[in-house]
Formats: C-alpha cells, structure tokens, sequence
C-alpha cells in the first residue's frame, strides 16, 4: 500500500450500489461539500445542448474568459453509472478549463438503472454531436476535440470514441481514460484480488454492472469497450490506473490492445492506490492530476 494511502485506509469511504437511493444521497454529500473554485478568469454557464434525437442535453460548459475558438474537451462524470451529477466532478473541470487552456463540457447524462445503456451513452455521444455542430455558437474549435472522464466515465469515453470512429463522427484528438471501468466479466487477477479495497471493491464493481447493462441478454463493445474486437483507427489515449483497483487490470489490458491496434498510447500505473485515489488531498493524488492536465495540453495543443 502506499505510503500516503495505509494511514488513512480505515478512514476512506467504499462506494455501496446495493441501495441505490442511499448512494446518490452519500455521493451528492460528498460533492456538495467540496468547494467552488471561481475565479473571475473562468466561466461557467449551465444550459442545454439540442441533442440529434430531439433530446436536450443538460451539460456545464466552463471556459477562461481569455480564449477564443478553444479546443473543448467533453467530460463524463463518475458514479458507477447510476451516481452523480455536474456537481460530482466539478473541481476537475474546473481544473482542465484553467490549466489545460480548453473548454470543458460536462455532460450530464441519465443514469441507471432508471436509464440503462443505451440511455447515458446515447446522452454523452448526442453531446459530442453537438459540440461539433454548434461549434460556432459555442466558440469551439471543431478540429481539436477530446473526450474524457473517470471510471465510468471513462467507459463513456472510451465507447463514444468508439462511436464517433463506427459512425463517422466528430475526429478526436484525445480519449482521456482515468482508472477506466471497461469490462462486465470482472475475471482478471486484479478484480479477483481486490475484493475489499478502500473506495471501490468488487462487490460494488458487479452491481455497477447489473444496475447498468438492465438484464441486457448480450453486452454490445459500447456498453463494455473492452470487448470491443478491433481498436484500429481511434484517437490517442491516456490511460491512467490505480494499483490497488479491481478494474486495474482491465484498463491496463485496453492499453496495451491500443498500442497493438497501432494507436498512441501513454499508460500509467501508480502502485499502492486505491480506486479514485485521486480525488484525495495527497501528494500522490496531485501528481495524477498534474498529468491529466498535460496530457489534455499535449494532445490538443494548447502546452
């Protein structure tokens, strides 16, 4: 265990999916407490997005006030795709909008098991679309998109790029994969030996799963990306897993396929930390999110 982690193990809280009701009323807690960084550089303006199927899409688009015709990233909160909200995730986009030099648009997608998949991937890959479109309203560049998100997240991302290749959709520049949740099968040495881990633990990765696929008979590679049969052909990636997370494993196989498939690749594990450990006030935590940053940078060219 990491040296920053083991002293306050004990104390982290464990996502619980087996009360449904109770984890969103834990979850809006937590983020509500957090604080609200708004300096007058940033914009954040809450709105709609008209989304190709006649839907609006509730999205939070935030922006420094000096930058016109920025590259945007799309971002999908966590939660294990039945928690959260736009508030769930804030700090981070704050965060990308100030020091990544983009627009971020946080999606906010329906949730399971009320809206299983389809629902919420449908909600974030309408958003893509609209981005795209409405490019000129929102002051957008249309050339330089990402895609981005955190464990469920980051499965979102993951399977609106695979979209957006499939469909002829909007070319990203990034997918920006943080301690992805890519497959239902949970068979991999790490989700085997991690089943009581500090904030996530296998037992909450099976429910995210059935409260999301809804009793689906078949799992499509856009509901689980890493069953996903050919990866050729989609957008440089950042891949970012924790070493202590039942879902370790899979984000590090997903890597490793991309690279093979011929797509640019940079894969991070940080040993010794649990799932979400960089939401925590730590070092470690911090140099996570510093990376995140420059690989945003990085890829839409804006460092």
């Amino acid at each position: 265990m990491h040296p920053e982690i083991a002293p306050i193990a004990e104390a982290l809280p464990k996502l619980d999916l087996s009360d449904v009701p109770a984890a969103r009323a834990f979850m809006a807690e937590l983020t509500g407490q957090a604080e609200r960084e708004r300096p007058e550089r940033l914009s954040v303006v809450d709105r709609t997005l008209p989304g190709p199927r006649g839907r609006e899409i509730p999205v939070r688009i935030y922006r420094r006030r000096d930058l016109t015709h920025a590259p945007a990233l799309v971002y999908f909160h966590g939660g294990g795709f039945v928690t959260g909200d736009l508030d769930t995730e804030d700090g981070a986009c704050v965060r990308y909008a100030l020091e990544a030099g983009c627009a971020v648009v946080s999606v906010d997608y329906r949730l399971a098991p009320e809206q299983p998949y389809p629902a919420g991937l449908d909600d974030c890959y309408d958003a893509l679309l609209a981005v795209a479109e409405h490019a000129g309203e929102l002051d957008v560049d249309p050339g330089r998109l990402a895609v981005g998100g955190g464990s469920s997240g980051a499965n979102l991302a993951a399977a609106v790029a695979l979209l957006a290749r499939d469909r002829g959709g909007p070319a990203l520049a990034l997918q920006l994969l943080v301690l992805p949740v890519l497959d239902d099968a949970a068979a991999t040495p790490s989700a085997q030996a991690f089943t009581d881990t500090p904030m996530l633990a296998r037992a909450a990765v099976e429910d995210m799963w059935r409260l999301y696929l809804g009793g689906a008979a078949a799992v499509e590679p856009y509901a689980a990306p890493a069953r996903a049969a050919d990866l050729r052909g989609l957008p440089q990636t950042y891949v970012m897993v924790a070493g202590m997370d039942p879902v370790r494993d899979d984000g590090v196989a997903y890597a490793c396929r991309l690279m093979e498939a011929g797509v640019e690749v940079e894969l991070h594990v940080v040993p010794g930390v649990p799932h979400a450990f960089d939401v925590l006030p730590l070092q470690v935590a911090e140099r996570a999110r510093d990376e995140y940053v420059v690989a945003v940078r990085r890829a839409l060219g804006t460092g």
